[in-house]
């Protein structure tokens, strides 16, 4: 009876390893592609519309006067940034406060949003902070997020196409000196940003957005509600991505990389944020999330191994099973978004894949995600506050 069990469990296991395999060329295959496009489709901005940046803030992020700053040095003719705040105490006010004293010629507005309009408060942020805009054009990036000088310029360029509704980015983590960190900076470079491509490939473009950058006009924002119709949304980026595809236009990917500068998790911390990230994903992508099971190459490798006890063929499909996962993770984390970490903390993708394939079993069940210190339940994308 048990060797009928192992039997079946290398059977499962060399099937996760064939589809883990065809994923990983998929990968490559999807960032060739991107690469190919970014170099010779670049779009050029025929006009320069006036563009309102909006950053709704809550405490400190890491570097993060450095990323506000970078806002700050566009070589653009004429934008504005709002940021908003949900409380008048909160720490990254100063900050604020001190970019307004070193660029007074800059428009930067600061606005307390009094009230909670509804369990994501980064989104009620955003509706108080609307009427503060001035400009047709919008950009909504987290706090955590850092630019290059061109970065108004090519974001807004594919908006001069009315085909375009919005254009999104690809980020990297720059992360800090912890285990839990320099996990997270490797699974954004070589995990979340290939499903992404991938995702692109497969399903002729892309029907979201990524927090790292959405650009859109107003125009498309009034069409769907604005930003009031997903308060109690986890993944609002997300949303507003579909609603505005589902108007008929498209999401542009842009070849433009942004950075995120990552806290120092503690492992428990990248685990948690993780898990958060894969019950979002569960909700609003059920069949991508369980497909997600046969990306798991290096698992499926070491379980084959274990249930042929070590056997010539397990070995052999392991150190295969290894080196085209590395190949896709350079694919992606270096040729297409330069990220220094991947060449050098890429040793640590086994250790990353195998905390990412438990973190998937733990969010198949349950309902509770952590965000910024508070507890929400999460239902058909939707937060309700957990009261303690």
């Amino acid at each position: 009876m048990m060797h009928i069990i192992l039997s079946a469990v290398q059977i499962v296991a060399v099937i996760g390893i064939i589809s883990s395999s065809l994923y990983y060329i998929l990968c490559i295959w999807s960032a060739s592609v991107f690469l190919r496009k970014a170099q010779t489709s670049r779009p050029e901005p025929s006009s320069f519309p006036p563009v309102s940046i909006l950053k709704p803030l809550k405490g400190i992020d890491p570097e993060i006067y450095e990323s506000f700053r970078s806002h700050c040095l566009q070589d653009y003719p004429q934008y504005e940034i709002i940021f908003g705040v949900s409380d008048a105490g909160d720490p990254a006010i100063e900050s604020v406060r001190k970019l307004q004293e070193e660029f007074p010629d800059r428009r930067i507005h600061l606005v307390v949003c009094s009230k909670i309009l509804g369990a994501n408060v980064k989104v009620s942020n955003l509706v108080q902070m609307l009427p503060e805009a001035g400009y047709e054009y919008l950009i909504v990036n987290d706090s955590d997020i850092r630019v290059e000088t061109d970065y108004l310029r090519r974001v807004t360029a594919p908006l001069d196409d009315p085909r375009v509704g919005m254009v999104t980015c690809l980020y990297r983590g720059v992360s800090g000196k912890t285990l839990g960190s320099r996990l997270e900076a490797l699974g954004i470079s070589t995990d979340f940003c290939a499903g992404v491509l991938v995702a692109r490939q497969i399903e002729g473009g892309i029907r979201f957005g990524l927090g790292s950058t959405l650009a859109f006009r107003r125009g498309e924002l009034e069409k769907i509600g604005g930003f009031a119709t997903i308060l109690d949304y986890l993944a609002d980026d997300y949303e507003l991505g579909r609603r505005i595809s589902g108007l008929g236009t498209k999401v542009e990917l842009s070849e433009v990389v942004v950075e995120t500068y990552l806290a120092p998790y503690r492992l428990k911390d990248f685990f948690s944020h993780q898990l958060r990230w894969a019950r979002g994903v569960r909700d609003v992508r059920k069949a991508g999330h369980l497909g997600l099971a046969f990306t798991f190459g290096i698992a499926w490798a070491l379980l084959a191994v274990v249930a042929s006890a070590g056997a010539r063929w397990s070995l052999a499909a392991l150190v295969f099973t290894l080196l085209l996962r590395w190949a896709a993770a350079f694919a992606i984390g270096w040729r297409v978004l330069r990220d220094p970490q991947v060449p050098k903390f890429g040793w640590l993708i086994p250790l990353r894949d195998l905390f990412a394939a438990a973190n998937w079993f733990v969010s198949l069940a349950g309902n509770t995600v952590t965000w910024r210190g508070d507890h929400f339940r999460l239902e058909h994308g939707r937060l309700t506050r957990i009261v303690s």
